[in-house]
């Protein structure tokens, strides 16, 4: 299986700030200087190393970083800790929002009083946010369905899970799904339910969908966390079901390597994070260079990156050892 690599679209404008110029002498964290990444369910392990690569840019600029956000998957919660991070007065915050419209107030308010915001993974993109990094839905999507349509033909059954409100998880399946009728109006939906990413969940909705549908050969799922459960339904109904989800877990990845899931396709994470702290970085410092545009007179950061790219793998059984996160992390700091 191919590895996906983004097109980085700050990544030219990075180097040009820091190679060699009197400028990249002002390209550092002044003493005590935090830039804080804020999530919601954060003992996914989805963030470790997203987390990881955060810090890596942070070190390389001599800042410091935290790790914030709710073990809850709720917006109220993600909104409230999000609240408490701005009261420490960090420089910038990458985040992942819940959902996006909820956070344009709180994001804009952030912006407005010094703290920049940039976001990832998922978008609040009607906020002030100044960038914003992610992969290609629209590509993990059409991926997805021609995978499926390679090996079960242009004739087939399939469901999805999905998590309304979750921008990026909406665009996964909303996007599949479109390409799917588009291409091939052969191929049946028969089942689709919200999940919001629990696993119980997902597994008494597979279970359900399975026995309603008792021909059912495909499942897209956008994310790990509700493939934990469509797997454990699939395997105690006996079921012959192609499996697909987006991101990994350790428990989805033992399943690839046993074949029971087909395939994960997932962020790059550790450039999700770099380049995350990169965009909430050079937004932080974005007076080290003076662009040809109306910024002075339109009064918004003159650092806008509306969209990098940070490419996607696919995880299949041949390659599933290469993400081992246990393998990754031994040595490393998690905080």
């Amino acid at each position: 299986m191919p590895n996906f690599k983004g097109v980085v679209a700050c990544a030219s404008l990075t180097l040009a700030a820091v190679a060699g110029t009197a400028q990249a002498d002002t390209l550092k964290c002044a003493p005590g200087e935090t830039y804080i990444m804020n999530v919601m369910v954060s003992g996914h392990p989805y963030w470790i190393p997203v987390y990881q690569g955060f810090k890596q840019a942070a070190e390389a600029f001599g800042c410091e970083t935290i790790f914030s956000g709710t073990p809850d998957y709720d917006i109220t919660k993600q909104i409230a800790s999000f609240e408490q991070d701005l009261v420490k007065s960090p420089a910038g915050v990458l985040l992942h929002p819940m959902q996006a419209d909820p956070f344009i107030e709180p994001i804009n308010r952030a912006i407005d009083n010094g703290t920049q915001v940039a976001t990832f993974a998922a978008d609040s993109p009607n906020s002030k946010r100044t960038g914003y990094v992610t992969s290609d839905n629209l590509a993990e999507a059409k991926f997805a369905a021609e995978e499926f349509v390679k090996e079960l033909g242009e004739e087939f059954e399939f469901a999805v899970l999905e998590n309304p409100g979750q921008s990026n998880h909406d665009l996964r399946v909303t996007a599949f799904l479109d390409y799917m009728a588009a291409h091939y109006p052969n191929a049946k939906l028969v089942g689709r339910q919200a999940t919001n990413q629990d696993s119980n969940a997902a597994y008494r909705a597979t279970a359900s969908i399975v026995q309603a549908n008792p021909e059912l050969d495909a499942m897209w799922i956008p994310e790990a966390g509700s493939a934990e459960g469509a797997v454990a339904a699939v395997l105690e109904a006996q079921a012959k079901v192609m499996i697909m989800h987006a991101d990994i877990t350790p428990t989805t990845l033992e399943h690839i390597k046993a074949g029971n899931i087909h395939a994960a396709l997932n962020p790059n994470q550790g450039m999700q994070g770099f380049m995350g702290f990169m965009a909430t970085f050079l937004a932080a410092h974005s007076d080290v260079f003076d662009p040809f545009n109306d910024y002075k007179v339109s009064g918004y950061n003159p650092m806008q990156i509306p969209f990098v790219d940070n490419g996607f793998s696919v995880i299949t059984k041949e390659n599933a050892d290469s993400f081992d996160l246990n393998v990754y992390m031994a040595g490393r700091n998690p905080s």
